[in-house]
């Protein structure tokens, strides 16, 4: 589980699946997971973001069985990701933009 930094938060908190679950239930629900939190700033979120989609696209189209299936198939996308080297182009004009960006500009 990766959990997003949210401003005013300091760190986000999977207690509330008290909530949820009762205490006997929801331990081992924590217990199973693997809590990733992320920095408050950085483009590199939108980057993750990206891969993360990729992912699941490419190799998380199904139910996974276990964690080792899971890390099997995520570091196969991986390497395929990676063999590619295709990177991601921040820059770009505000023409650039408008065109991209079109729908979100108002018709003239």
């Amino acid at each position: 589980m990766v959990i997003e930094f949210l401003a005013g938060w300091r760190k986000a908190n999977p207690v509330p699946m008290h909530n949820a679950f009762e205490l006997v239930k929801a331990r081992p629900l924590l217990e199973c997971l693997e809590i990733h939190y992320t920095p408050k700033h950085g483009s590199w979120l939108n980057i993750a973001g990206i891969e993360l989609n990729v992912l699941t696209k490419q190799c998380l189209g199904h139910r996974i069985l276990d964690i080792g299936t899971l890390r099997s198939e995520a570091k196969v996308g991986e390497n395929r990701r990676n063999a590619v080297q295709r990177g991601i182009n921040w820059q770009f004009t505000t023409d650039d933009a408008r065109i991209k960006l079109k729908h979100l500009y108002p018709e003239s």
